[in-house]
């Protein structure tokens, strides 16, 4: 069965306007320019690459960039019959299963933050089901606390053991997505095409992840806009621009995509350990590393941590994080020690 993490709303991100990040970009300019556009994993990227002429000259990346994104793709998707994720979940416990390179990085990040933030889970899959959430879903009936109690017992990442040998879950059904960790993983992939190529100076761009990388022409620093979490439906405004440097960028929030059952207003990211959709004060959160995977699993990792526990969570494990919280007075925010430097 094809399973959906919704896990943070909309990923959101602005590039500041093209008169912005162009300024400077003269016929004077030695930089050349390389832009690349297409579909991968059910959504767009977006990719663009700054060197010499000289040195872009007979350079193709875009075949080899296709040729990454597609091998992730069938490694990961869910909605791919026969691909590596579908043949593991389809398997039953006890039998150990050999993976690609890809797949190994992918599970040993997963688990890795999994057991680091209890928050995030790569085998929710039948969590998510019991709540009725999928493609265009929105529960119509809470599950029952019994119920819950006895899902959240048959998930978690303890219930899986990755060897030399390759993967095994100890108990059936489990099942994983890594919808969370996947377009990241992408994004790193791409970058590493771009970088066996010589080229620093790049930007890649999945679903609203990206990385960047080095500097534009005319030594002008990327500017990466955080989107206002309270603007008007249809209207998109910038909250902050920061100067990530070279990372990876993720951010992750609960304020577009939510439902009300009962009265209640929910999210449609769903705590763990609990098996509760969250309902905390936390709705905008974006995370800097140098990996584009381990941003986007942390960051959809600390919106269900909560304003508290999150800004803990940051400033135990030296992240940059900034967060933006909703409080009775409006919006309030938080930037980590690691995070100040990219104001």
């Amino acid at each position: 069965m094809n399973r959906v993490f919704y896990r943070q709303g909309l990923m959101v991100f602005f590039l500041l306007t093209m008169t912005l990040l162009m300024a400077g970009c003269s016929q004077a300019d030695k930089a050349e320019e390389l832009y690349f556009e297409g579909k991968t994993m059910g959504t767009t990227y977006h990719i663009k690459v700054f060197a010499e002429s000289s040195k872009v000259a007979g350079v193709d990346l875009h075949p080899e960039i296709k040729q990454v994104l597609k091998d992730v793709n069938q490694s990961m998707s869910t909605y791919i019959p026969d691909s590596e994720i579908n043949q593991f979940n389809q398997l039953p416990a006890g039998q150990v299963m050999p993976i690609s390179a890809d797949f190994r990085n992918v599970v040993a990040e997963s688990i890795r933050l999994g057991e680091s933030t209890k928050t995030l889970d790569v085998t929710m899959g039948p969590l998510i089901d019991l709540w009725g959430f999928g493609p265009d879903k929105k529960p119509t009936k809470r599950p029952s606390d019994e119920a819950l109690a006895a899902m959240v017992a048959k998930i978690g990442v303890d219930k899986l053991e990755l060897t030399d040998a390759g993967l095994m879950k100890t108990i059936d059904g489990l099942e994983l997505s890594f919808s969370a960790t996947a377009k990241g993983y992408g994004i790193d992939k791409v970058a590493e095409v771009i970088e066996s190529h010589g080229f620093t100076n790049y930007m890649v761009e999945i679903g609203g992840e990206l990385r960047v990388s080095g500097i534009k022409p005319n030594n002008i620093t990327w500017k990466i806009a955080i989107e206002q979490p309270d603007a008007e439906p249809g209207v998109r405004k910038v909250h902050k621009v920061i100067e990530p440097g070279t990372n990876g960028i993720a951010t992750s929030g609960d304020y577009r995509i939510f439902y009300e059952m009962d009265g209640v207003t929910y999210s449609h990211l769903i705590d763990p350990v609990t098996g509760m959709p969250s309902r905390h004060d936390l709705v905008s959160v974006t995370v800097l590393h140098p990996s584009a995977m381990t941003a986007d699993g942390l960051a959809t990792a600390i919106t269900v941590m909560g304003m508290e526990k999150a800004q803990k969570y940051a400033e135990e494990h030296d992240l940059p994080v900034y967060l933006i919280g909703k409080s009775d007075n409006g919006l309030v925010t938080y930037s980590s020690p690691a995070f100040k430097p990219y104001l």
